[in-house]
């Protein structure tokens, strides 16, 4: 990717790979251990008291914190988005958020007898990306509509539509999972995501996967309803935008043309090709071909002949009641999904400067939830893959590759290797894909969108399953198990366990997959949350029984590292002491001039095991040993 300025307006350098991924010594200062060093000495100099006991709450306290300790970033997090990463990152996640919401809109527009339409799921991706981007401890994550969140309210519709007032059903739904969110935000109960790492992440990351991939053939089964020439040619459509999407990603990926040209196709190729596709169903015969699309209403207006203020108070007083057990469910559900989105979105793999703010952002979550059950409107969370995709589009990389002229002309025909420098963390990019949503609303733009073939929107199903399966922990050891073994490159730290055990692990990942999916086949489809936390103590207390120790440590990882976890009390078994949260502003100045010093030497031993890690370093040394045998 382009590079960009290395220092943000914070001034608070980035903390390193080793900080992110755990605690770990400092033989020479860098910018993440200067940082580490000035958080530990504020702590202690302000006599920071001993870790609690667990079941002792403090209320307020992690909000309180969250705010304190993100609060010194936030005039940086504008002034930091003056980075041409943001332009795509902008454009692609405006299509990435607003086109599955509108294919799922879709699916609740039929499921729901046209109680949610496309204005309503607008709305609430336009409020969710507003109120996140401007008052978020964590502006990288990407909120809306979710699939889900779809099931969630279909399923509530087959249950109770036929004996009470929907929306105000789904209203009292929403006020009380606000009082629930909150509830969680002032008892910190955040805390407990120290507990979540990448198995319950991979396995919910991989049923929303196929939740894409099943939305998507959903989408083409109804096209039928327009002839079977209508259906034949949404398929093609479907399938091109999928494949053209795909070259494009692996065009960014290879040595193909100029690196510029390179990373225009990888950014922007998703975006065109959906309005390729768009226009190109009305060239020669095809535009006879009567294709069906996406239901659309007036500008700003409710699919139903309402009001946007839901009458919440008009619903029997027992069925006000009856709506806490959904609450509850949906509660769980959003938080665990909007966790785990934005631990993804803040992942290891991540190179952050800024703390994260857990507490807070539920309940910012809290919020949005009782506000969109007022307005009657799905209710918005963080979203899988996007939230991750978000981060990764705004990645600034260097290149890895040896500096010798020898070492070049060896990987000349490779494509170029290149590492993560720095995520250009800001706000802009979420606000304005917000607002870029919110202007979908108009005229003219929802007549575009009536345009917009349902061929179109399977093909992005299919485009954002695909991505999302490629990444994912399972879907990797399931290519580790199948890939021959002398093919199988030595670092890999699969090798070094029992095959075993990686099976057994698979297994049991897909085992919790299968529950979580066949679930939400059936009219107990609500209680899918429930299964899905359920993952969250296997992992922590069964897993232990049948895996070593050793074994665990290569099979799963922490989702985020301990620089991010600092707002939940770190990862499990670690043992954080907490900066006073004032240290992050009065500290920033002192550290940025030493992390400067030391920011080049950080390069370079990026550079060195880079060159460890391929060998060269390796084989250097044993020419060297080879030729003095020859001189004896």
């Amino acid at each position: 990717m382009p590079s960009s300025p290395r220092a943000s307006a914070s001034g608070v350098p980035r903390p390193s790979a080793a900080q992110r991924a755990g605690p770990t010594v400092h033989p020479n200062p860098t910018p993440s251990s200067l940082l580490q060093r000035h958080n530990t000495l504020g702590s202690r100099g302000t006599g920071a008291s001993k870790r609690s006991r667990w079941w002792k709450i403090h209320p307020f306290r992690g909000m309180v914190k969250d705010v304190r300790r993100r609060a010194p970033f936030y005039v940086s997090d504008w002034v930091d988005a003056w980075d041409y990463r943001v332009v795509p990152a902008t454009v692609y996640m405006y299509f990435a958020n607003i086109l599955p919401a509108l294919a799922f809109s879709l699916d609740m527009f039929v499921k729901t007898d046209e109680s949610f339409g496309v204005n309503e799921v607008l709305l609430a991706s336009v409020l969710g990306a507003v109120i996140f981007a401007l008052f978020a401890a964590q502006p990288l994550t990407i909120v809306g509509v979710t699939g889900p969140i779809t099931v969630f309210n279909y399923t509530v519709f087959d249950i109770m539509a036929h004996r009470t007032n929907y929306f105000a059903f789904m209203c009292w739904i929403g006020l009380w999972s606000l009082v629930m969110h909150w509830i969680l935000a002032i008892t910190n109960a955040c805390n407990g995501l120290r507990y979540v790492t990448r198995f319950p992440c991979d396995v919910f990351g991989f049923y929303v996967a196929f939740i894409y991939l099943q939305k998507g053939i959903q989408v083409l089964t109804r096209q039928w309803e327009a002839g079977s020439t209508s259906a034949y040619l949404s398929i093609t459509v479907a399938l091109l935008v999928t494949a053209v999407a795909y070259i494009c990603g692996l065009i960014g990926e290879s040595n193909l043309f100029q690196r510029h040209v390179r990373k225009f196709i990888e950014d922007y190729g998703t975006p065109l090709a959906l309005i390729f596709f768009t226009g190109f169903v009305h060239i020669g015969k095809m535009r006879d071909v009567d294709l069906l699309t996406l239901p659309t209403t007036k500008a700003f207006l409710p699919t139903l002949d309402r009001s946007w203020f839901v009458r919440f108070w008009e619903i029997p007083v027992g069925d006000v009641f009856i709506a806490i057990p959904f609450a509850i469910l949906l509660t769980i559900l959003f938080y665990f999904d909007h966790n785990v989105s934005s631990l993804m979105a803040q992942g290891t793999e991540f190179p952050l400067r800024k703390p994260a703010g857990f507490h807070w952002d539920i309940f910012l979550l809290g919020l949005t939830t009782g506000v969109a059950g007022l307005l009657g409107i799905p209710f918005p969370n963080g979203l899988i893959p996007q939230a991750p995709f978000h981060t990764t589009a705004l990645c600034v990389t260097l290149p890895l590759s040896p500096e010798s002229s020898d070492d070049e002309e060896a990987h000349k025909g490779h494509p170029e290797k290149r590492a993560p420098d720095h995520v250009v963390e800001q706000r802009v990019s979420n606000l304005l894909q917000g607002l870029l949503t919110l202007g979908t609303m108009t005229g003219p733009l929802l007549k575009v969108l009536a345009l917009v073939p349902q061929g179109v929107l399977a093909g992005l199903f299919f485009v954002m399953g695909i991505q999302a399966l490629a990444g994912n922990g399972i879907t990797l050891k399931l290519l580790f198990m199948a890939r021959e073994r002398s093919l199988t490159a030595a670092s890999d730290a699969l090798r070094s366990i029992r095959r075993r055990a990686v099976w057994g692990f698979v297994a049991l990942a897909l085992l919790g997959f299968g529950a979580t999916f066949a679930i939400t086949q059936t009219i107990a489809a609500i209680g899918f949350p429930v299964i899905v936390m359920a993952l969250v103590p296997l992992r922590t207390w069964v897993l232990p029984r049948w895996f070593s120790a050793q074994e665990l440590r290569v099979l799963d990882q922490p989702t985020a590292g301990a620089f991010v976890m600092e707002s939940v009390g770190g990862n499990w078994g670690e043992e954080v002491e907490e900066a006073e949260p004032g240290v992050w502003a009065r500290e920033g100045e002192s550290v940025v001039e030493e992390a400067d010093e030391v920011e080049r030497g950080e390069v370079g031993a990026r550079r060195r095991s880079f060159r460890v890690a391929s060998g060269e370093i390796r084989r250097e040394e044993e020419e060297e040993i080879e030729m003095e045998r020859k001189k004896e």
